[in-house]
């Protein structure tokens, strides 16, 4: 995750040089949301729509992609929780994968487990639009105030 994570709301954009196309549609934070095709529901929803470019040379999923998905619905989850001045960054996720996929829409669903001032505990699923369960995540971030934000 950025230490400073854009505004979801923000339309997708591709940077002007860079020649590979936009993935349509709302709410891309940086290049890596846009590239997968990240989209936002509210900060606890992200979607995915699982294209050729996802997949790997086994024909399945990449695990990098749930992975990248868990990461910004966490992200962005504990986001809507903090202060203006308060940043967040990864510390550590767990996965676990359980099924995989080849087509169709993924969905990742985040709560918050419990924040204190310095670290946040969120608890992630992915589900196929056909219902079934592909990941499950644990993962704690850390909170912090900059030293150049600190009253």
């Amino acid at each position: 995750m950025e230490d400073a994570p854009q505004d979801p709301t923000a339309p997708a954009t591709a940077p002007a040089a860079d020649p590979r196309p936009a993935v349509p549609g709302p709410r891309s934070l940086d290049g890596v949301t846009t590239f997968m095709g990240l989209h936002w529901d509210d900060p606890q929803t992200v979607r995915l729509t699982i294209r050729p470019e996802l997949i790997n040379n086994g024909g399945l999923l990449s695990g990098v992609v749930t992975y990248a998905l868990v990461d910004y619905c966490m992200g962005s989850t504990l986001w809507a929780q903090t202060t203006e001045q308060e940043r967040i960054a990864t510390i550590s996720i767990a996965i676990n994968y359980i099924q995989t996929a080849t087509k169709g829409e993924i969905v990742c669903r985040t709560e918050l487990d419990r924040r204190n001032r310095t670290v946040g505990i969120l608890k992630s699923e992915v589900r196929h639009e056909d219902g079934r369960l592909l990941v499950t995540a644990v993962g704690s971030y850390s909170i912090r105030v900059p030293r150049d934000l600190r009253e």
